[in-house]
């Protein structure tokens, strides 16, 4: 699967995820919009869910802080689908619903899309890569042998009936009218100190979405 980062550069360099995935020649990094190639973007404003049903090529994230992950921040070519529920493994949003790094972001959506070598091989680079992959290995799971967004916003609805209200408020509401859209909140794509990396320990700052 090949995987792009718009990275916006507003984050601690040394504790950006997508910078040391670049350096591993594990993603591209584009510093423009305008070199992104269309593909499934992260996208925690989406109208969709995330599910194994998408049409994976391309996998798109949003590195930048949670303060500047914007709806317009995510204007990028590409169908937006919002990764479902996930627990944070990174040190800054450690147990945090949502709050994930772009590598957590990625590799979520590695698993679901049924790459999981591929999710395994990202979260391999960081010390705590595997926790997050232990910590969501359930609901992973669950997602990936969903057949389309309506099933993992079903699945979904478990996970944040266990968290309460004030984490459903977190994932910004995602009930909606199911008859007509599956939504699922998302992860940001990165951010860590100002979010965590989307599309968002070496935290570094999706769904898309560091």
């Amino acid at each position: 699967m090949r995987l792009h980062v718009r990275y916006e550069g507003d984050d601690d360099p040394a504790k950006c995820t997508a910078r040391k995935l670049a350096r591993f020649d594990l993603v591209v990094l584009h510093r423009s919009a305008r070199g992104v190639p269309p593909g499934v973007v992260l996208d925690p404003h989406a109208e969709r869910a995330l599910s194994p049903a998408d049409e994976f090529e391309t996998i798109v994230a949003l590195d930048c802080s949670w303060e500047t992950a914007t709806r317009e921040a995510f204007s990028l070519e590409g169908p937006h689908r919002a990764l479902p529920f996930l627990v944070a493994a990174n040190p800054v949003n450690y147990g945090r619903p949502f709050r994930l790094t772009t590598v957590e972001a990625l590799a979520g959506a590695l698993f679901i899309a049924g790459e999981r070598a591929q999710a395994r091989e990202l979260c391999s680079k960081f010390r705590w890569g595997h926790t997050f992959l232990e910590l969501n290995a359930e609901p992973l799971e669950r997602y990936s042998a969903c057949d389309d967004s309506a099933e993992v916003v079903a699945v979904q609805d478990d996970y944040l009936a266990d968290e309460g209200d004030g984490d459903r408020a977190e994932a910004d509401s995602v009930e909606t009218d199911r008859a007509d859209t599956d939504i699922g909140t998302g992860t940001r794509s990165d951010a860590t100190n100002g979010g965590v990396e989307g599309t968002a320990a070496e935290s570094d700052r999706a769904s898309t979405r560091k």
